[in-house]
């Protein structure tokens, strides 16, 4: 039983140490946002703006013997600037850093205060936002995280769309989605008429299956809407305006794709392919279409 105690003990205490945490704050006398999310390897990813200029701006690194290191890159894919906490804990209510430019080796002093804790926080709770990494020219987006008693993790509500710079809010969707990472929205044109729309991850299923809601720009209202798509794992082939369902099953041994074509916004299937997995052959064969029903 005093095993079983300290087992449990010690997967709450590090429990409060990782996960995402919201803070805002300061580097130097500039205002920001960040949002930082940590495993329970110590990797670290993370999302922050300056609040005058609401651009994402991605972070990735690692949280190693209380030390957090964040890594910031630029157009270039190469590291442009450095965040370090020394003595990171995730459970305190401030975190103090330095934000290090390692073009120039300039530092500025970086001063945060925690806005809340998603993982490991008991109780009803509704709508905190959490900033998205991709974001339009004029608008960036937040995710409307909410968690019931009855739930063991949080899920997605909603979304806002706002406005870069004003952070007038543009647009407000409900949703209800499961929560995955902080890597929740998509940008692509998916309708395929030179506007970009987005998409947010709803669901994970069996084997590599997944699916998303798919809101698309109307450039008359200047809104989104959403499409209706349905259907798991879309791709979508802006060359021959076609999306494509790619459904597994059967522990991986039978595949269907199914091919549609777009006409009003309506997804109309065109054509369909069965594939079964040949032990002969040691590979993929197609079949009829009734041989995946």
């Amino acid at each position: 039983m005093r095993t079983h105690q300290l087992i449990i003990g010690i997967l709450l205490c590090c429990y409060t140490s990782f996960g995402q945490t919201s803070y805002s704050g300061n580097i130097d006398k500039y205002p920001i946002d960040l949002i930082i999310d940590i495993n329970s390897d110590g990797n670290a990813t993370g999302i922050y703006v300056y609040s005058n200029f609401d651009d994402p701006i991605q972070l990735d690194g690692k949280l190693a013997k209380g030390r957090l290191t964040l890594y910031e890159k630029n157009s270039l894919k190469k590291t442009a600037a450095t965040f370090t906490f020394n003595g990171y804990q995730g459970e305190h209510k401030t975190a103090e850093g330095t934000w290090k430019n390692l073009k120039t080796g300039k530092e500025l002093k970086i001063s945060l205060t925690k806005n809340f804790t998603i993982e490991g926080e008991e109780g009803d709770w509704k709508d905190r936002e959490i900033l998205q990494p991709v974001s339009l020219k004029n608008e960036y987006f937040k995710l409307l995280l909410s968690k019931s008693k009855e739930d063991a993790v949080p899920r997605v509500s909603g979304i806002k769309i706002i406005e870069k710079k004003t952070d007038r809010l543009i647009q407000r969707l409900d949703l209800d989605c499961e929560f995955r990472d902080l890597n929740t929205v998509s940008l692509a044109d998916y309708n395929f008429d030179g506007f970009t729309d987005f998409s947010v991850f709803e669901s994970g299923y069996a084997g590599a299956n997944t699916s998303s809601m798919y809101f698309l720009y109307d450039p008359a209202a200047k809104l989104f809407f959403n499409s209706g798509f349905t259907g798991v794992s879309l791709s979508f082939d802006a060359k021959t305006k076609t999306i494509t369902e790619h459904n597994q099953c059967c522990a991986g041994r039978q595949q269907t794709t199914s091919i549609y074509k777009l006409v009003k916004n309506k997804m109309v299937l065109i054509k369909q392919h069965c594939y079964l997995w040949d032990k002969k052959k040691k590979d993929f064969t197609e079949r009829k279409m009734k041989d995946c029903e």
